[in-house]
């Protein structure tokens, strides 16, 4: 089975193509000749991520997926959400993002923050919601190189240690996409992915 994943994120792409452990064929964006940019422009994450998906599923006529992924900080109402990749302004740096979600938060003891994940999969004219969540709470500094976003600040509960800390596969057990693509392989290993 095809699957264009709608992103032009290498990252992601690694990290769902090591979940879906050749299942499935994943093409990227540029695999099917789309090179613009694709608009990011709702209010939610479910919103973005069908955004993408359906302009994909129409312009291409391919079976796709998109997703749209929010970092939910409590001492914050939430924020950045929606706007995680943009939050310190249009140039989408994760460092700047970093360092004005830490200038946000200050001293505040409350830490505490979620990663939210929501895939829309198009899928023979049919479209479909998977979602995932991880808690946790933001560092007061970052550690780590690996991941990418916001890893090196945010420390899952029940560990010491931030996403970017983590080995890959350490990081997709328990992670925000890791869980909502779980949910979507799931549902494509029982409707369309039969045995031989």
């Amino acid at each position: 089975m095809e699957l264009c994943f709608a992103t032009n994120n290498l990252n992601k792409i690694k990290e769902i193509e090591a979940m879906l452990e050749g299942e499935v064929k994943l093409l990227s964006l540029k695999d099917i000749g789309c090179t613009e940019e694709l608009a990011e422009d709702q209010q939610t994450l479910q919103g973005n991520a069908e955004q993408k998906a359906a302009y994909i599923a129409n312009k291409y006529k391919i079976n796709c997926f998109a997703d749209d992924t929010g970092l939910e900080v409590e001492a914050l109402n939430g924020a950045p959400g929606v706007y995680s990749a943009r939050y310190a302004g249009a140039q989408r740096s994760n460092d700047d993002n970093i360092r004005f979600l830490l200038e946000n938060l200050g001293d505040s003891e409350n830490r505490s923050a979620q990663f939210r994940t929501v895939i829309c999969a198009i899928i023979q004219n049919e479209t479909y919601f998977f979602e995932g969540v991880v808690k946790g709470a933001i560092a007061k500094k970052l550690a780590g190189n690996g991941g990418f976003g916001y890893d090196p600040v945010f420390i899952p509960e029940g560990y010491e240690k931030s996403f970017a800390e983590m080995p890959l596969a350490e990081k997709n057990a328990i992670s925000h996409r890791g869980r909502a693509v779980r949910s979507f392989v799931e549902f494509l290993q029982t409707n369309f992915l039969k045995a031989d």
